[in-house]
């Protein structure tokens, strides 16, 4: 596979608050290297709520790890090396260890998350802040200010 490298150094010249787009053109390296493992599934739940469901047999919820940082949610499973006497003939289970990370956009935010029979479902939401939502405006009549009246 094709590997892209980006100079964004004129970007970072001549553009003031665009370090968040530069920031995830970097990225997409580094995020095209994860593997497939754990799978998931990302859900539309309703017009601002989310849910990411990952299949994470064999881990338990102390061998969990959830963070949200600056529009990153990292998830990553620690499997506690057990020294077992079993003889597999073939193990397809796999309890390795792992990390994945998501980007999430602006004002999206976790609310809880849930490990229920080896699925682990991680619920969001997008709050828009009211300056952000669409408002209408009402044609009419302009009211003058009293310190504007001659």
């Amino acid at each position: 596979m094709r590997t892209l490298d980006f100079d964004l150094s004129p970007l970072y010249r001549s553009a003031i608050g665009f370090d968040r787009i530069a920031s995830l053109l970097e990225n997409l390296n580094t995020s095209g290297n994860q593997n497939g493992y754990p799978p998931y599934n990302i859900e539309l739940l309703g017009e601002n709520d989310y849910r990411i469901t990952m299949a994470v047999a064999g881990f338990t919820d102390d061998e969990l790890d959830i963070e949200s940082r600056e529009n990153v949610l990292l998830v990553k499973g620690k499997k506690e090396s057990e020294k077992s006497d079993n003889k597999y003939l073939y193990q397809g289970i796999a309890e390795r260890n792992f990390e994945r990370r998501f980007q999430l956009a602006d004002h999206v935010r976790i609310t809880g998350a849930n490990l229920e029979n080896g699925l682990l479902h991680i619920d969001l939401v997008r709050e828009i802040p009211e300056a952000m939502k669409p408002r209408k405006i009402k044609i009419g009549q302009a009211q003058m200010l009293e310190n504007d009246v001659a």
